[in-house]
C-alpha cells in the first residue's frame, strides 16, 4: 500500500505539471495578447509595447511559463492584470464560497442518494422503488441553472423565506447570513447531484443483490438485510466511490452556473470575470487551482477504493511482486 501512495502521489505531480504546461499553451494558442487587458481600443503601438512589458508578453514562450510555473510553485500566482491584487488571495477569498457551497451539497446529496438508491433497488417491484428510480432519471433530465430559477421563483419571490441570491460583503464573518445565502444554491445542486447518484447506487445494489455471496448467506441463514450489511454494502460501495469523486470534481468545476444564477462571488464567477477582461493571471490561478482539487479528488477516490476493497490491494501486491 505504501508503494502504491508514493506512486499514486507521483503520478499526482506528473499530471499537475502537464496539466500546467497545457493550461499555460492553451492560453496563449486563443487569439489577442494579455495586453489588451492594459490597454484601451485606441491605444497608440506604444502604448501597447508598454503593456506587453508590464505584462511580460513580450519574452519568449519558454521565458513566461519558467517564470510563471516558479511562481506557483512557490504559492504566488501572480498579480491581476486589471485590480493589481495577488491572484492567490483572491482565489483564496473566493474559495470561501465556492467550497462550502461544492462540500455541503456533496454531502446532502449523498445522505438523500444512498437510502433512496438502495431502497429502490431492494424494492425494486414495488410502486415506491420505481416511483424512485422514475424521479431520479427525470432529475437528471433537469438542467441545473432551470432548477435554480424555479427554486428562486418558488421560494424568494412567492413564499419570500429565502433570498434569491447574493452573499454578505463580511463573507463567513456573519455566519448566519451567509448560510440562509447559501440554502437555495446548496438545494438546487444537491436535487441534480442526487438524483445521478441515486442511478449509480441503485445499480450497484442490484448488481451485488444477486452475488454468488449473498446467495450463500442467506443460504446460511442470514436475512436479505443482515447479507447486504455483511457482505454487500462494502463490495457495492467500491463501484459508487469512483463516481462521487467524479461527481464531486465535475461539481467543483461546474459550480460556476450556480454561482451565475444566485449571484455569488465564488470561483466560477472569478474567472468567467477573468475571461471577460483578458486577464491572463487570473484565468491560469483559478484554472490551475481547479485542475489541482480535481486531481486530488481523483486521488482520494482511488485510494479510498482500496480501503474499502482489500481485493485491490491484493492485485496491487501482485503487480508489483
Amino acid at each position: 500500500m505504501t508503494r502504491y501512495l508514493l506512486r499514486r502521489a507521483a503520478f499526482l505531480v506528473v499530471s499537475l505539471v502537464l496539466a500546467s504546461v497545457v493550461l499555460f499553451l492553451l492560453l496563449r494558442v486563443l487569439p489577442g495578447d494579455p495586453a489588451n487587458a492594459l490597454t484601451n481600443v485606441g491605444a497608440t503601438e506604444e502604448q501597447i509595447e508598454a503593456a506587453r512589458q508590464q505584462v511580460g508578453s513580450d519574452l519568449p514562450l519558454h521565458e513566461q511559463f519558467l517564470t510563471w510555473i516558479a511562481g506557483v510553485w512557490t504559492g504566488d500566482l501572480g498579480n491581476s492584470f486589471v485590480s493589481g491584487l495577488p491572484v492567490a488571495d483572491e482565489v483564496v477569498q473566493r474559495l470561501a464560497v465556492t467550497l462550502p457551497l461544492t462540500l455541503i451539497a456533496f454531502v446532502v446529496a449523498i445522505a438523500i442518494a444512498v437510502p433512496c438508491g438502495y431502497v429502490a433497488a431492494v424494492r425494486a417491484r414495488a410502486w415506491y422503488g420505481s416511483a424512485l428510480n422514475a424521479v431520479a432519471q427525470l432529475g437528471i433530465a433537469v438542467p441545473v441553472f432551470w432548477l435554480g430559477m424555479v427554486l428562486i421563483v418558488v421560494f424568494a419571490l412567492h413564499l419570500r423565506i429565502l433570498p434569491a441570491g447574493g452573499f454578505p460583503l463580511t463573507g463567513w464573518q456573519d455566519p448566519l447570513t451567509a448560510a440562509i445565502d447559501l440554502v437555495l444554491p446548496v438545494a438546487t445542486i444537491a436535487i441534480v447531484m442526487s438524483a445521478s447518484l441515486i442511478r449509480y447506487v441503485r445499480s450497484a445494489v442490484l448488481d451485488v443483490s444477486g452475488s454468488d455471496y449473498v446467495r450463500t448467506a442467506r443460504a446460511m441463514g442470514a436475512s436479505f438485510g443482515e447479507a447486504m450489511r455483511r457482505h454487500g454494502m462494502r463490495n457495492a460501495a467500491v463501484p459508487v466511490v469512483a463516481v462521487l469523486g467524479i461527481e464531486l470534481a465535475s461539481t467543483l468545476l461546474g459550480a460556476v452556473v450556480v454561482e451565475q444564477v444566485f449571484a455569488l462571488p465564488g470561483l466560477g464567477s472569478l474567472l468567467v470575470t477573468g475571461i471577460a477582461q483578458h486577464d491572463y493571471p487570473v484565468i491560469q490561478g483559478v484554472l490551475f487551482v481547479s485542475t489541482l482539487a480535481v486531481l486530488i479528488i481523483g486521488f482520494a477516490a482511488d485510494i479510498a477504493q482500496r480501503i474499502i476493497d482489500p481485493r485491490l490491494r491484493g492485485r496491487l501486491s501482485e503487480a508489483t511482486a
